[in-house]
């Protein structure tokens, strides 16, 4: 035990010394301490910063109890893609699975809620009792819902969010007063859930389903569903499970169709959610870590110079008597100095730009609220310091350390140290670093590209000057009260079209670029038939050559004039389209050519009631132009749009066309509303804004990759010139000697510019191919430009060698001002 003790101070004594004697070679060489420091910075914390991301989305457990437990329950259809649940569906997979502890179905819509002072525009879920249980969450305050909540007929109650508990009703303990206004219906306050928990994501109240009945249809998709497995149960088994089930059904029902489930899907809940944010954050991931080698190599490329004007000192110490491993010991500690320091300042940096990152993510990236600079990512970080100091410590090391102790004493003596061996590694260093730096701006050209070809696309529709007021009426599904909603937008447009500034108005179900809309099959009736009663409504769909498939999207005339969508045939709605006139459709140019290729569409009658209930004949009257609804990158989806005063529904989309400051526009705007009823209140957007908004998460990639790819340049650049400008200072001499022999100024330049572009090149070279190979992982993430786009390679290969030529040229400048009588008595 002793000797233990005694081994251990002894070991704490030599670290202690070797830490003293590195500060003190650091504090000899300031210049280099600090830019060495800093360069580790950026590169430490630009990686922290995107593994905090990556971390919070991907990799932080989700806060339920056994996480790993709760799994996603799609359909799958014939096509492939992955659906939401219908009713029917749904209740099968329950009662027939028995690979599930409990599974819930959710859906979530922004609604109006009074009764909390202010009325608001609240996102709410609509759950089955069993999906608390199902994440394994209990209400913090009351109780949860009971199987009789979700009967039909049931009273309406609902689960409040801790945050809307809180800040909107005063954390109340007494929840038996607490009533909440919800499309029309008293809600009772049942329960308040954790704080933190908001799945589906920015939930604040939870509503029991089914209040008004199941949807009888297997092809009308409402609902997301999640499950808990029983113990011993894998998520393979419980897919093969669901799968099964979903099969039957496809085979024994009588609904037939693309919209009836061909198959069933069983995923983590994790991958659910973070599925589609996968690939995009790993990229990022790569990038950084990219840049992060190339400021190690900047590092060690001003370390190797260190230690090469170090070599006689080291020289020195091996000939009395020191081991090359106490040697390497001092090297390691040196680098695990300049890397913690360096860590420091990266994490610091980190903490800001974590918000950075998180203000400029897109809105569809999950889990944003868990990011941070958490302990797991301290931890890290602090790994990442460590690995750092190992391979540079580590590498100067082993070159500083590798020559004979005469031939070190003999060159130090002649003032070249190391310098021909220095010089070959230096240059195998840069190469490396302009391999690096190429792989990661072709990336970034490739991203750039891609952003630049999604904002060329016509989006068919203008964006300029148009403001948008989101309003949510109650959900009442009978005629008395769609009668109330014609009303309402009827007098709310008129209204609006008469504010200062307001030049055209017209409303929409769904405005362009919004997240998508409802869609559905619709059915070919003859001109003048009769509306189909239910049972022949249902016979009529099964007649396939009759069925095609569009979104639905009740609008008023006024909507094609705001955006300036085109009448491309026939006519759009007028005034003698009232409620009680027989109802008119106009569609866009894609169903026009999908299901009347070569045809005139206008007079041809079609039955679209099972999107709204309403089976009344629709005939369409116009055709206008394509609008990309889905998204820049997504083709114009066949659309009908039908009109919103013959099938209005409750959640609307007023857009005006200003001529102005919207500002006195949205104030007199929800003067307007508040005089037609005080309890709905309203959302304003520019169009502007939902449309960039739609292009977040290219948008995020093309700029964070850009930047890593701007800092890599400029650090492969500085790499350059820093080799450069050592060779030079290293060959004085040699350059003062060719001078005295008559070369000229142009032959020393043009020596050491071909030194320096003999490494350029092959750092270009290697980059290419390395860049051909990664760039083809990215593919998916690209819209209308290669992989490997010719245009993008040569660009960034101009850049690079026209850089790194520049970065030459100065120690190039300088070299042919040698004078030689002074080199040839340098040292």
């Amino acid at each position: 035990m002793a000797l233990s003790g005694k081994a251990s101070r002894l070991v704490l004594e030599s670290f202690v010394s070797d830490g003293r004697f590195a500060l003190r070679q650091l504090a000899k060489s300031r210049g280099f301490a600090l830019v060495a420091v800093l360069t580790l910075a950026l590169g430490i914390g630009a990686t922290t910063a995107i593994f905090s991301v990556v971390y919070g989305v991907l990799l932080r457990p989700l806060p339920f109890p056994e996480p790993d437990r709760i799994v996603a329950v799609s359909e799958v259809t014939s096509k492939g893609y992955l659906s939401r649940l219908a009713d029917p569906n749904f209740d099968d997979f329950r009662d027939q699975s028995r690979s599930f502890q409990a599974i819930a179905k959710y859906s979530s819509f922004v609604v109006s809620v009074a009764g909390a002072g202010e009325p608001t525009r609240t996102r709410v879920a609509y759950v089955s009792p069993s999906f608390l249980r199902v994440l394994g969450v209990q209400p913090v305050l009351g109780r949860d819902f009971a199987a009789a909540d979700g009967r039909q007929g049931a009273a309406p109650t609902l689960l409040l969010g801790h945050d809307y508990w809180r800040l909107q009703l005063g954390s109340p303990r007494d929840l038996a007063p607490l009533r909440l206004k919800i499309d029309g219906a008293a809600f009772s306050a049942i329960g308040v859930l954790p704080a933190g928990f908001g799945f589906p994501q920015d939930a604040d109240l939870w509503l029991a389903a089914d209040l008004d009945g199941e949807n009888p249809s297997r092809t009308s998709h409402n609902y997301a569903a999640v499950a808990r497995l029983r113990d011993g149960v894998s998520v393979a088994q419980a897919n093969a499970d669901v799968s099964a089930i979903a099969r039957r059904i496809h085979a024994t029902s009588s609904e037939q169709g693309e919209y009836l489930l061909a198959d069933a899907r069983v995923v983590s809940l994790r991958e659910s959610l973070t599925g589609r944010s996968r690939p995009a954050l790993l990229v990022l991931l790569g990038a950084v870590g990219f840049l992060l080698l190339v400021a190690c190599a900047n590092v060690a490329n001003l370390q190797l110079a260190q230690a090469s004007a170090r070599s006689r000192e080291l020289a020195v110490r091996s000939a009395l008597g020191a081991r090359r491993g106490r040697l390497m010991r001092q090297f390691l500690t040196e680098a695990l100095l300049l890397s913690l320091a360096g860590g420091v300042l990266g994490v610091l940096a980190a903490l800001s730009g974590v918000r950075g990152l998180v203000a400029m993510a897109p809105d569809d990236l999950p889990q944003l609220e868990g990011v941070s600079v958490s302990l797991p990512v301290l931890g890290f970080a602090l790994l990442l310091c460590v690995f750092v100091a190992t391979a540079l410590g580590a590498f100067t090391a082993w070159r500083a350390t590798s020559g004979s102790v005469r031939a070190s004493l003999l060159e130090g003596g002649r003032g070249q140290a190391g310098s021909a061996a220095s010089q070959r590694v230096g240059r195998a260093i840069v190469a490396a670093q302009i391999a690096i730096t190429m792989v990661l701006v072709v990336g970034a050209g490739l991203f750039a590209r891609s952003l630049m070809k999604v904002l060329a696309v016509d989006r068919g529709f203008r964006v300029d000057r148009v403001l948008a007021m989101d309003v949510t009426l109650p959900w009442r599904n009978y005629p008395a009260a769609k009668a109330d909603q014609v009303r309402f937008f009827s007098q709310l447009v008129e209204r609006l079209a008469q504010v200062p500034g307001v030049r055209e108005v017209g409303a929409t179900g769904g405005l362009p670029m919004d997240g998508g809309r409802p869609d559905g099959s619709f059915a070919l009736v003859a001109p003048g038939a009769e509306p189909p009663t239910l049972e022949r409504l249902k016979a009529l769909f099964q007649q396939t050559e009759r069925l095609g498939i569009a979104d639905f999207c009740p609008t008023t005339e006024g909507y094609f004039r705001v955006l300036g969508i085109r009448l491309v045939r026939g006519r759009l709605f007028d005034e003698h389209d009232g409620p009680d006139s027989p109802h008119v459709a106009v569609i866009n140019e894609s169903l026009a050519r999908a299901r009347w290729p070569g045809q005139d569409p206008v007079g041809q009658t079609i039955e679209f009631g099972n999107m709204d209930g309403d089976l009344r004949l629709i005939t369409i009257v116009g055709v206008v132009g394509d609008t990309r609804d889905d998204g820049l990158e997504a083709p114009p989806s066949p659309t009908v749009y039908v009109n919103l005063r013959q099938r209005p529904r409750p959640q609307v989309s007023v857009a005006m066309l200003t001529s102005g400051d919207s500002g006195p526009i949205v104030k007199a705007a929800r003067g307007i509303l508040q005089q037609l009823d005080p309890e709905i209140p309203a959302r304003f957007r520019t169009l502007s804004q939902v449309v960039a908004a739609s292009l977040g998460s290219r948008r995020f990639n093309a700029i964070l990759i850009g930047c890593f790819g701007i800092t890599a340049l400029l650090l492969a650049t500085t790499g350059v010139f820093g080799v450069m400008a050592y060779s030079v200072s290293r060959r004085t001499r040699e350059i003062g000697v060719r001078v005295a022999l008559g070369a000229e100024g142009r032959d020393v330049r043009g020596m050491i510019l071909r030194q320096g572009l003999r490494t350029v090149l092959v750092g270009v070279a290697i980059g290419a191919l390395g860049s051909l190979a990664l760039t083809r992982t990215v593919r998916s993430l690209l819209f209308g430009v290669s992989a490997n786009d010719p245009l993008t390679f040569v660009a960034v290969t101009l850049v690079l060698v026209g850089a790194a030529l520049l970065a030459c040229y100065f120690p190039a400048r300088r070299a042919t001002q040698v004078d030689p009588v002074v080199a040839l008595r340098f040292e």
